[in-house]
C-alpha cells in the first residue's frame, strides 16, 4: 500500500475540499492518504478573522501541519496551491524552498509526484500554477503523474477544473462541481497505483 502525502496550502479553504477529494480517490485506489497543511504564520489577524478566512482555518484545524523532514516517509507526494497571478502561493512556495537537504541528499528522488490547483477564473492559471509547481519535482528527480486524457474521462468535457495536467477547481465559492470531483477522485487512485509501482 502507497503510503501518498498531499501537501497543499489553502486560504479559503477550496483547495483544501480539493485535496480532500483527491485523498478520497487515493484510498479508493488502494493508497493510504495523508492530508498535511502548509501554515501561513504571517496571516494579518484582521485577515484571519475575515468572512471566509475564518471558517477555512477552523475547518482545516484538525490537520496536521506539513514539515519538511516527513517529506521522504511518504512513497508519492500530491503538491497543492491556489494560483496567485499564475503562480503557486508564496505559502507553498516557502515550504518547499527549505526541502533544499532533501535535494542535496536526494531523500525525494524517484518518488511520484503531482499536482493541483485552483483559480477563480477559467483562465485565471490553472495550467501554469502546476507547470510552476512541477520545477519542484525535476529539481528532486521525482517522476511526476498527471492527470493526462485517458485517466478521468471528465477531463475532455469538462467547462469549469480539472486538466491533463492534474486536478483543479474553479473557485465559484459554491464546491466543487461533479466534473471536478470526479476528476480528483479517479487522478487520486491512478497516483496511488503509480506511486505504489515505483515504490515496489
Amino acid at each position: 500500500m502507497a503510503k501518498i502525502g498531499i501537501v497543499y496550502y489553502s486560504m479559503y479553504g477550496e483547495t483544501f475540499e480539493l485535496a480532500r477529494a483527491i485523498a478520497e480517490g487515493v484510498t479508493k485506489g488502494g493508497g493510504e492518504a495523508h492530508l498535511r497543511r502548509v501554515p501561513d504564520p504571517l496571516l494579518p489577524d484582521e485577515v484571519k478573522e475575515s468572512d471566509g478566512v475564518k471558517q477555512a482555518i477552523e475547518a482545516q484545524a484538525e490537520i496536521p501541519v506539513a514539515t519538511v523532514d516527513e517529506l521522504p516517509e511518504f512513497d508519492g507526494l500530491i503538491i497543492g496551491s491556489p494560483t496567485r497571478f499564475g503562480s503557486a502561493t508564496s505559502q507553498l512556495q516557502a515550504f518547499l524552498d527549505q526541502t533544499g537537504p532533501l535535494w542535496s541528499e536526494g531523500k525525494l528522488l524517484g518518488k511520484a509526484a503531482g499536482f493541483f490547483t485552483g483559480a477563480a477564473t477559467i483562465h485565471g492559471g490553472h495550467e501554469t500554477t502546476i507547470m510552476s509547481m512541477a520545477t519542484f519535482a525535476m529539481h528532486q528527480g521525482m517522476p511526476i503523474v498527471p492527470a493526462g486524457y485517458a485517466v478521468a474521462g471528465d477531463v475532455q468535457g469538462t467547462r469549469s477544473g480539472g486538466g491533463p495536467y492534474g486536478p483543479t477547481q474553479l473557485g465559484t465559492g459554491e464546491g466543487l462541481t461533479d466534473e471536478e470531483r470526479n476528476i480528483a477522485l479517479d487522478y487520486g487512485a491512478h497516483f496511488a497505483g503509480i506511486a505504489e509501482k515505483l515504490a515496489a
